[in-house]
């Protein structure tokens, strides 16, 4: 049976996504509703991942235990999915402790599971949980896209650093259009040729 592409959009969350321009928060919002939708028409698996801490920070990363940074705290509106995505009761989601999707959950098992091949990454932040997703992946022998207009950091060095980094060797970069194309074509049964 032939392998499935997946989709993994990243911490995607109001305590995030509300800090940020919202003409730019907006746009990345809209994009990554036109990428699920192109995934869910075909039935692909698509895998929301986000953050979420306890409110005395116990199963929070070192920055945040030794700041106190209150950010993601489980029961709060800010560590829920942003509002204005499309995300459906029938899609996975995924609840990380740290900057990868991979570490410490069980996205590993929900991909085999799921039966998927290849990813296409998208979400936030470029430079941070993107970027260690991405590796992770790799480092699995997943192929990885990554989702040109769908990605974002408050980080914009550091974002384009991290992205021209990974771009052709640890991922494939490309647009909305080139996604749904690639899933198109990989949707259609093989031809037989007389």
């Amino acid at each position: 049976m032939k392998k499935k592409h997946g989709l993994i959009i990243i911490d995607m969350i109001h305590d995030y996504l509300d800090s940020w321009d919202v003409e730019m928060a907006e746009g990345l919002i809209q994009n990554t509703n036109t990428l699920v939708a192109s995934f869910r028409q075909r039935q692909l698996p698509i895998i929301w991942v986000r953050n979420e801490f306890k409110p005395d920070l116990s199963d929070a990363f070192l920055e945040m235990r030794e700041k106190q940074v209150m950010v993601a705290i489980e029961g709060t509106r800010g560590a829920r999915l942003h509002s204005g995505l499309q995300w459906s009761p029938a899609d996975i989601t995924v609840v990380k402790k740290r900057y990868s999707a991979f570490f410490g959950t069980d996205l590993d098992g929900l991909l085999a599971e799921h039966d998927v091949g290849s990813l296409v990454i998208c979400g936030i932040n470029t430079h941070a949980c993107v970027r260690m997703a991405t590796i992770d992946a790799y480092q699995r022998d997943f192929p990885v896209i990554l989702a040109e207009e769908c990605i974002g950091t408050y980080d914009d060095e550091h974002g384009r650093i991290s992205l021209r980094y990974m771009k052709d060797k640890i991922a494939k970069v490309a647009t909305i259009s080139e996604i749904r194309s690639l899933i198109e074509m990989a949707a259609q049964p093989p031809s037989i040729g007389f």
